[in-house]
C-alpha cells in the first residue's frame, strides 16, 4: 500500500508542484491550503509535509494541536525562512526534518522517503517491544513445578537490581528465555540486551569482540570498533557458556564486572561501562576452578544470585503445558491440522529422559507434527529422534553398555564427539555440553589432547 502524504502550503502553485512530484514517486497526496483544513485529514496520512508560515494558525501551533489530538504521523517543515533559529523550533516541536526554501524536487523526494522509513522503523521496534513483552512476560514461560515457580519468583524479586546472576543447567533447559525475563522485569527493559555466546567467539578475537579495539590495533584494524559492553551501555550483557573464556581474558572480565571500567585492545584510555551482567554455564565451574581452567575470584563475582534451572526429566509436570504450548505455535507456523494429543502420545513424552530438555522436546513435537496425518497426534506419530520410546526405557535401565567402566564409557563418546566434529575440539565441546577447557583437560588425561 502505497504512503499517503498530507501537503499544507498556502501557495497554490508550489502546492500543486509538490502533489505532481510525490504522485510521479508513487505516493498518494492529500492537499491542505491552511492549518485548519489540515487538522482533520492529518488523522488518516503516514506523513506531513508543511510550511511554517500559513494564513491563520502557523505551523508549529499545527503540530502543537496535531500532538494534542494524538496524531503520530512524523513532520517534516519547510519554510522561505529558513533561519537556524525556525530549523531548531521545529525540530523542538517534533518536525523530523527540515527543508529550506527552495529546494530540488530530488531533493524532497529523498527528505520524505528518508522520514517514511524512519517512521517504519519505529512501527518496526514499537512491534517488536510488544513481542518483546509477550514473549518475556511469564505467561509465554511454562513453570507449573516448584522449582519453576521458584525462578519465576527470584525474577520478580532479584529482577529491578543491578545484582550480578549465574544460570546454571544443562543445556536446552532454557537459560537465554530466563536471562532475558531477568532484563524485561527490570528498569533496563528499555535499554540493549547484549548475547556474547562465548563459545562461538574464537579465542584470539574473544578480547576484541568483548571490549573492542582501536584503529591499527592489529592487522586488519582498518577502523575503531566498539565491543559487546560499550554497545550494551544501560543495559544487560548475557554471557552464555561462561566457562568457555580463557584465562587471559577472565582477568579483563573481572575488571568491568567489578570496577566497570576497561580499555578497548590497542588503547590505554579507560572507558567507563554501566551493564548488568547474566551468565549462563552448562559445566561445573567449581570443577572448572580445581581444573585450573576458571578463576575463582571471578566465579565469586558471578555468583552473587546462583539460579539452578532443573533438566525436564526432574519437573515432568511442566513436560503437558510444554507439549500444548508447542502444538499450538507449531499449529499456526506449519499450517497443521494437529491441534491436540492422545493420552497414549503424552505417556510416551513424559516418560522419555530428554536430555536435550525443553529444545529437545520443542525440535520432536515440530517433527512429529510434520509426519502426523490426523488432527491429533497419536503416539505412533511422537519421533523421539529415531528412538523408540522402548529403547529409550531400556537405555535408561542399562545406562552403560555391558563390560564397560565409566572411564571407557567417557573416552569413547569423547572420541565419537571428535570424529562427529571431524577433529574441531570447540564443535565437540559444543555436542558434549562441555567448555573448550574442560575438554581439553579431557583430551590431556587421555594423553590426545596433541
Amino acid at each position: 500500500m502505497n504512503a499517503r502524504i498530507l501537503v499544507v502550503e498556502d501557495e497554490d502553485k508550489l502546492r500543486r508542484v509538490i502533489q505532481l512530484q510525490l504522485a510521479s514517486s508513487g505516493f498518494e497526496v492529500v492537499q491542505a491550503a491552511a492549518a485548519e483544513d489540515a487538522l482533520q485529514a492529518a488523522l488518516s496520512v503516514d506523513l506531513i509535509l508543511t510550511d511554517l508560515r500559513l494564513p491563520g494558525m502557523d505551523g508549529l501551533k499545527m503540530m502543537e494541536s496535531l500532538r494534542q489530538r494524538g496524531v503520530t504521523a512524523p513532520v517534516v517543515v519547510m519554510t522561505a525562512f529558513g533561519t537556524v533559529e525556525s530549523a531548531v523550533e521545529a525540530m523542538k516541536a517534533g518536525a523530523v526534518d527540515f527543508l529550506p526554501k527552495p529546494f530540488s524536487m530530488d531533493h524532497l523526494t529523498t527528505v520524505v522517503s528518508k522520514a517514511l522509513e524512519v517512521r517504519a522503523l519505529r512501527e518496526e521496534n514499537r512491534a517488536l517491544r510488544q513481542q518483546l513483552g509477550a514473549r518475556y512476560d511469564f505467561t509465554s514461560i511454562i513453570g507449573e513445578s516448584p522449582a519453576m515457580r521458584a525462578i519465576l519468583d527470584n525474577i520478580i524479586r532479584i529482577g529491578p537490581n543491578r545484582s550480578t546472576v549465574l544460570l546454571q543447567g544443562e543445556s536446552g533447559v532454557g537459560k537465554d528465555l530466563i536471562a532475558r525475563a531477568f532484563h524485561y522485569h527490570s528498569p533496563r527493559r528499555t535499554r540493549p540486551f547484549v548475547k556474547i555466546s562465548c563459545t562461538a567467539i574464537p579465542e584470539n578475537l574473544m578480547e576484541s569482540e568483548l571490549f573492542g579495539y582501536e584503529k591499527g590495533a592489529f592487522t586488519g584494524a582498518t577502523a575503531a570498533k566498539p565491543g559487546k559492553f560499550e554497545l550494551a551501555d544501560t543495559g544487560t550483557v548475557f554471557l552464555d557458556e561462561i566457562g568457555d573464556v580463557p584465562l587471559s581474558v577472565q582477568v579483563k572480565l573481572l575488571r568491568v564486572i567489578q570496577e566497570r571500567e576497561f580499555e578497548r585492545l590497542g588503547s590505554n584510555k579507560t572507558r567507563q561501562v554501566d551493564v548488568r551482567v547474566i551468565a549462563a554455564t552448562n559445566v561445573d565451574l567449581r570443577k572448572a576452578i580445581q581444573d585450573g581452567s576458571f578463576r575463582e575470584d571471578l566465579f565469586y563475582r558471578l555468583n552473587v544470585v546462583p539460579i539452578t534451572i532443573p533438566p525436564l526429566r526432574d519437573r515432568k509436570q511442566d513436560i503437558p503445558p510444554l507439549v500444548e504450548r508447542f502444538l499450538k505455535k507449531f499449529s499456526e507456523e506449519l499450517g497443521s491440522a494437529v491441534s491436540s494429543i492422545s493420552p497414549e502420545a503424552m505417556r510416551v513424552l513424559t516418560s522419555y529422559h530428554w536430555p536435550g530438555n525443553v529444545r529437545q522436546l520443542e525440535n520432536v513435537i515440530e517433527r512429529s507434527m510434520l509426519f502426523s496425518e490426523g488432527s491429533r497426534l497419536e503416539d505412533g506419530d511422537v519421533r523421539l529422534d529415531g528412538i523408540s520410546a522402548g529403547s529409550a526405557a531400556a537405555t535408561e535401565e542399562h545406562f552403560l553398555p555391558e563390560g564397560m567402566t565409566l572411564d571407557e564409557y567417557e573416552q569413547a563418546i569423547i572420541r565419537e564427539a571428535l570424529r562427529r566434529a571431524e577433529g574441531n575440539k570447540s564443535q565437540a565441546a559444543r555436542l558434549l555440553g562441555l567448555s573448550r577447557n574442560a575438554l581439553r583437560y579431557r583430551l590431556t588425561q587421555m594423553g590426545i589432547e596433541s
